[in-house]
Formats: C-alpha cells, sequence, structure tokens
C-alpha cells in the first residue's frame, strides 16, 4: 500500500462525524485522508475496517457504473508512531465547486413539515418533486440507485448529510456529486469471531441479511428494512432501480476487487464476498425475480383482455 505519511498538507477541513479527515497533495491533487473510526463496542477490537469499508463499497459503485470519488488504501504513521491503514479519497470539490449535502436543498422546500436532516422517505420523496435546482427525475435516479447498491454493501448510515451536489458559484450551477462515504457498509466493527460466524452459520448469515442492517432512511418514523422494502414492490423507482442495478452487476468482477484489495486477510476477503453474494441472492434477486413473474402476469392478463374485447366486439 502507499505510504501517505510524508505527503505535503493542505489546511483545508472536513465535517463528518465518522473519523479523523486531513487534507493532503497526492501526485499534484487534492485528497482526503480518512482514519479508522474507533469502535463503539468494546470486544477486542482496538480500530474499525471502515476505511477497508469505505474503499470496497466505493469500488463496487464504480464497478455499476455510478459515479463515484475515487479512493486508494494506504497507510500513515501518526506523531504516536502507530501505523494505521487510511483511505484517501479524491477531493471533487475544487476549482470553484462547493460540495452541498442533501440536507441543504431539503432545507430549500420552505413548506417541508421536516428539517434538512430529518430521513423519512415521504418527506424525501417530496423535496424530489418540489426543488428547483437541479432535475427531479436525475435526483430521483440517482437516490434509488444508491439506495440499491446500499442495500448489497448494507450500508446503515446513508443519510441526508453525506450525498448531495456540486455548486458552482461563478454559475449559480448545481450537478450531483459522485457518490461518497461509504465507511458505514460490510460490517466495519466486524471481528473475527463474527466472521467467522457469518462464514458458518447460515442463521447468523441470514440475521445479517434479512434483519440487519437497516437503511437510515425511515418510513412512518422506522428505519428501514432493506429486503421488507424492496421485495415489497412499494415503489415503481424503487423497483426500476433494482432492474437497472441487477443489470449492471458482476459478483465475479466484485470478487476480484475484493481479492485485489490490499492489506487485508484471507478471514475478511472470504468474509466479504460471502456476505455480498449472500445478500445479491437472497434480497436484490429474489425481488428482481418476483417483479418479473407479476410484470410478466401483467402482460399475460392484459393480453387476454384485450383478446376477449376483441371477441366480444366481433360477436356484436
Amino acid at each position: 500500500m502507499i505510504d501517505f505519511t510524508s505527503l505535503p498538507r493542505r489546511n483545508k477541513a472536513y465535517a463528518g462525524a465518522n473519523g479523523s479527515k486531513i487534507s493532503v497533495l497526492y501526485n499534484g491533487e487534492l485528497y482526503m485522508l480518512k482514519f479508522p473510526t474507533p469502535p463503539t463496542k468494546t470486544d477486542g477490537i482496538s480500530y474499525t475496517n471502515s476505511c477497508i469499508s469505505e474503499y470496497i463499497g466505493c469500488k463496487i459503485f464504480e464497478s455499476v457504473g455510478i459515479p463515484v470519488q475515487q479512493v486508494m488504501l494506504g497507510t500513515y504513521k501518526t506523531e504516536q508512531g502507530k501505523t494505521k491503514t487510511v483511505v484517501a479519497c479524491k477531493d471533487f470539490a475544487v476549482n470553484g465547486l462547493v460540495l452541498q449535502d442533501f440536507a441543504s436543498l431539503k432545507n430549500q422546500v420552505i413548506d417541508s413539515e421536516r428539517n434538512g436532516y430529518g430521513t423519512e422517505l415521504s418527506d424525501i420523496l417530496d423535496t424530489f418533486e418540489y426543488q428547483t435546482a437541479i432535475d427531479s427525475e436525475e435526483l430521483t435516479k440517482r437516490f434509488w440507485d444508491m439506495f440499491i447498491v446500499d442495500a448489497l454493501i448494507g450500508n446503515w448510515d446513508r443519510h441526508n448529510g453525506n450525498w448531495g451536489f456540486l455548486y458552482n458559484s461563478q454559475t449559480d450551477e448545481m450537478e450531483l456529486a459522485p457518490v461518497y462515504d461509504c465507511g458505514s457498509s460490510l460490517f466495519p466493527q466486524a471481528t473475527s469471531e463474527f466472521m467467522k460466524d457469518v462464514t458458518t452459520n447460515k442463521g447468523v448469515l441470514h440475521d445479517r441479511v434479512y434483519n440487519r442492517p437497516t437503511s437510515s432512511i425511515a418510513q412512518n418514523g422506522k428505519r428501514i428494512n432493506y429486503f421488507d422494502f424492496i421485495s415489497s414492490h412499494q415503489n415503481y423507482d424503487c423497483d426500476e432501480a433494482l432492474k437497472r442495478i441487477c443489470q449492471k452487476l458482476d459478483m465475479e468482477k466484485i470478487a476480484n476487487i475484493i481479492d485485489e484489495t490490499p492489506g487485508v486477510s484471507d478471514e475478511y476477503k472470504q468474509f466479504a464476498k460471502t456476505i455480498l453474494s449472500a445478500r445479491k441472492e437472497l434480497i436484490l434477486d429474489f425481488s428482481l425475480k418476483q417483479l418479473q413473474r407479476a410484470e410478466a402476469l401483467n402482460v399475460c392478463n392484459d393480453e387476454l383482455d384485450e383478446l376477449l374485447e376483441d371477441t366480444s366486439s366481433r360477436g356484436r
């Protein structure tokens, strides 16, 4: 992995609650170095795999053609002499572009009943319709494409503050920013024992597919269960995103991404491939087959209705 320790530092600061971040120059371009977040549980780990999760999650987004931040894994030696695995994220808010999160756009909708960081699904979808800064269809497509990929990688923290837009202050134009902040996916606090349980115990594996993690987006005040929501086919745009993403998903390519990730153990690689394959099969593939059967049945019913109507008209 690349040693980022001696890179020139810059004073640009980055917000966000997940881990320390510094700004550096690499090959003349600005990068944000993200450090592993401290664990929230005390079960024998002193750091999380959030940098690995960030890297693999972004690479999976890239594999299906969704614009995403460019990432590299490397190491950084702290002033205390500790060498840490870090992820370098190329800064896309340069040349006068300003990153604005979705919450800030949501705040522009004066009649919204909730503030920008409220994650109730119905309020988010209303924002897509009522905001005027960016094409609503483009915004809707990006949201649901992210939702499907986040379901695959088990991202439990895609809130209104970690996706958004690039604002050009010179032209007053906005465009969708690349996807960023995927560190809360692929179970970043997984211990060796947990990874072993997932790869050897079907009950544990299924629990981590069907029940946990949930989305940070809420419906009627409750965080959305990825399997329940996607398989219910209650949202047309979600169904369309399911078809788009499944068509582009290549699990062999994703397995290669994991195998080629530097600095991770064979145990982690097996764990990551196991959980991703299971989530694809049991959430995405299952839901897609349901949808395809329903659409085929509707076509048959429509054809039958046309036949009956034609027969009836001839009889008259």
